[in-house]
């Protein structure tokens, strides 16, 4: 399939509302080698929608315990395993990542067996594995090579950026971070880098029609995540290729669009970008 990255889900938090994009997703290939990247909902649709043979899948790396990044992870597992699926499966996330599965497969005992039994299924309780991401430990998956490094996203504590090495190319996912100047070096010189990003002056409106009845939420987007023009410092600094802006806050407000997010980065990148949307594919040539 060529080396890309698929933005499957381009939302930044969990609600989907008529006309929105779906949370966050993304399929990286690279070398030969593909890897799922988060996991919201709409991931399984994304990947089919890519060309990707759910049966196919081996392995999903997930960055952090928010539902908009982990909520359709045993779907995706199961669907698979009803596409087909009879090889192993590795996850790679944070701590309790596991529970959540063991949860998922209490909930569709009886399916699961029953599927076994009726159609003469491996069983699936079998073929997935999961792993802890720790960033003292890089991640050898095929021919992938995987660096972790701790982001900045209260209040949670184990939340992670990555980074993909194959075939000579490298792509870095910032995950969900406040501003981080450690992702400098991290993505130095990297092809690419996906760049969660939040546009200042939709924040308001935003926080508005969520309708939170004190200011929470917009502490929370505050401390936890990074602003367009932070996103694009970083690109600039660390040399990379190019910038894509994932997660984006706000996603689904019709009074912003391109150009606003274009007029925030101007200023400090003008490099080759590519401003997040749910299926974008974007070529590692």
């Amino acid at each position: 399939m060529g080396d890309f990255v698929a933005l499957l889900g381009t939302k930044g938090g969990p609600a989907i509302r008529t006309g929105s994009p779906m949370p966050t997703s993304s399929l990286v290939s690279l070398g030969g080698e593909m890897a799922v990247v988060d996991c919201g909902l709409g991931v399984t649709r994304g990947l089919v929608d890519q060309g990707m043979a759910l049966k196919d899948l081996r392995r999903v790396f997930i960055t952090h315990l928010h539902s908009d990044h982990y909520l359709e992870l045993g779907p995706l597992l199961h669907t698979a395993w009803t596409a087909g699926l009879k090889t192993p499966v590795t996850v790679w996330g944070p701590r309790g990542l596991g529970g959540y599965w063991e949860g998922f497969l209490a909930s569709m005992r009886a399916d699961i067996d029953l599927r076994i039994e009726d159609e003469g299924r491996p069983d699936l309780r079998d073929l997935v594995a999961f792993e802890t991401i720790r960033a003292s430990a890089p991640i050898t998956a095929g021919a992938l090579t995987v660096d972790a490094l701790p982001s900045i996203h209260p209040p949670i504590a184990e939340s992670w950026s990555l980074s993909f090495r194959a075939g000579g190319r490298h792509v870095v996912f910032s995950g969900d971070t406040a501003h981080n100047p450690a992702l400098v070096d991290f993505a130095r010189g990297a092809d690419l880098l996906i760049h969660e990003a939040m546009l200042e002056e939709g924040l308001v409106a935003l926080t508005a029609r969520v309708g939170n009845a004190d200011d929470r939420l917009m502490r929370h987007l505050k401390r936890s995540h990074t602003l367009a023009a932070d996103a694009a410092r970083i690109a600039a600094e660390a040399g990379v290729r190019a910038l894509a802006l994932h997660h984006l806050i706000p996603s689904d407000d019709p009074d912003f669009g391109p150009a606003d997010w274009q007029r925030a980065i101007a200023p400090h990148w003008s490099g080759a970008l590519h401003l997040g949307r749910d299926g974008l594919r974007i070529a590692l040539d």
